[in-house]
């Protein structure tokens, strides 16, 4: 028992870490669509798209390979030679890939930067960071330092969002408002660098464990880039083809549905970490236990939250934005909710597939996913708009979720209990109709309105015992002992 209330509490430490991280972006979108252009915005929204890009190909899955293969690592001398071994490949990969973006600078600036060469090179300073923060960072995650993990994201996230506001609201244009995202990088690679050195030391790693590392890492490779390609492509996509102010439209909707997806963040966080350790104990009940349970607690809040938002997504746009945005992109949230929810599914089953190191079947999975991600939007942008993007990646995120499941069954049981689901998707169901029929326009209003939906949700789940009665003590129990 002991283990699953340290599960549950790193859960907490992490989810809090997420939702701090998220409430960050919907802290600067009213600060930057109230104060700048809809189009600088949506220039904003492709350099944070760009960063989300680069260390997907620039790490070639090396900080999941870490986790995978360091995680019950104890040997402090094979933990040094893969460390290093893996951040000099890194390293190199990062510098080329910058560089590239220096060598097409007028290209890219054209075609989704709206012509500033200024943002393109800053874009490339902030990748090279982004790539070398990824693989510290993992570090502290490979070895269980949630709070240290935790520390550095939210150090990262609200440095640039205290430097860039201060930019916004002083009137500097967006390249200037940039910077804080690179010195956000830049403090804290200095910080996690010095903390891993004096654990580690230094030295020249010989690439003694690299070859089988790559052997696993690479084929993740297709699967991190088409992932991003579901996910942040369509902003490439609507830029080229409907401009930067379609793409200041689509981006805060997308951001209010992609809330969601903190819900997932501890769980894909912790479990390739504490999984591996029973699986190579063969203790598969307690691997389906963890499971089970993650996804239990993942959809027991999602869900809920993907309707209230879908129904309330107007409102608080209006709020956080501007009414051009919120006019033009309220629709979207729905969409991207539900295709949350399937990501988040797939995200907690896919466990399965590494575990058994099936890494090339799902790498498999995302180039499909992602080919037909990329065709769907070049077709449904120019005809159906916005709108489109978000429902081709509801159709890829629901599509990798099944694939997945599929070729996880035949592994392990999938963590699915259908009467809890069941009771869970009826509990939002009548909160989302109290939601809806009360309407709330004001911000007081819509914050009581929330509140209540909460209060009507547990309490249904409570009524309907959506929730066990061990549950409940082995929370209480939990937070006694913490």
């Amino acid at each position: 028992m002991k283990e699953y209330k340290l599960f549950v509490q790193r859960i907490g430490l992490v989810g809090i870490t997420n939702i701090l991280i998220s409430l960050s972006g919907l802290i600067f979108i009213p600060i930057i669509t109230k104060n700048l252009s809809t189009a600088d915005y949506g220039i904003w929204a492709q350099i944070n798209t760009t960063i989300a890009l680069i260390p997907n190909i620039a790490n070639l899955g090396l900080p999941y390979t870490m986790v995978r293969f360091l995680s019950h690592e104890t040997d402090k001398n094979k933990i040094k030679e893969s460390f290093y071994s893996m951040l000099i490949i890194v390293l190199a990969i990062s510098l080329i890939i910058s560089g590239f973006l220096l060598v097409f600078q007028d290209l890219i600036a054209n075609s989704i930067f709206g012509g500033n060469l200024e943002i393109v090179y800053i874009t490339a300073i902030i990748s090279f960071f982004a790539c070398m923060n990824l693989m510290l960072i993992s570090f502290f995650r490979t070895f269980q330092q949630i709070k240290r993990y935790s520390i550095f994201l939210i150090l990262q996230t609200y440095i640039g969002v205290a430097i860039s506001s201060y930019l916004v609201l002083t009137g500097y244009n967006i390249q200037t408002v940039v910077i804080g995202l690179l010195i956000a990088n830049l403090a804290v690679f200095i910080m996690m660098f010095i903390l891993i050195f004096a654990y580690l030391g230094l030295t020249i790693p010989r690439f003694k464990y690299l070859k089988e590392e790559l052997e696993f890492a690479i084929p993740t490779i297709p699967s991190n880039v088409s992932s991003w390609v579901v996910d942040s492509s369509d902003k490439y996509v609507i830029g080229i083809f409907l401009g930067s102010i379609a793409v200041g439209y689509y981006s805060p909707s997308y951001a209010l549905g992609s809330i969601l997806l903190m819900f997932l963040s501890p769980f894909a966080l912790l479990l390739p970490s504490i999984l591996p350790k029973y699986f190579e104990e063969g203790n598969l009940e307690k691997v389906s236990i963890f499971l089970k349970y993650s996804m239990k607690y993942f959809l027991l809040i999602s869900i809920p939250a993907a309707i209230g938002l879908s129904i309330l997504s107007k409102q608080i746009l209006l709020i956080i934005s501007n009414p051009e945005i919120a006019l033009n992109g309220y629709a979207i949230t729905p969409f991207v909710c539900l295709g949350a929810i399937f990501m988040g599914m797939y995200g907690i089953i896919n466990n399965i597939l590494i575990l058994e190191k099936k890494t090339k079947i799902l790498g498999n999975i995302w180039i499909i996913v992602g080919v037909l991600n990329f065709v769907f939007n070049l077709i449904a942008v120019p005809y159906i708009g916005i709108i489109g993007a978000a429902i081709v990646t509801l159709i890829c995120y629901f599509i990798a979720f099944f694939i997945t499941s599929f070729y996880g069954k035949k592994y392990l049981k999938l963590p699915f209990e259908y009467i809890p689901l069941a009771k869970t998707i009826l509990a939002a169901f009548i909160m989302g109709v109290f939601v809806f029929f009360v309407n709330p326009t004001e911000q007081m209003s819509i914050l009581f309105t929330i509140i209540m939906a909460v209060l009507i949700y547990f309490g249904i789940l409570f009524l309907i015992k959506g929730i066990e009665k061990e549950e409940f003590e082995f929370f209480k129990e939990m937070i006694r002992e913490t």
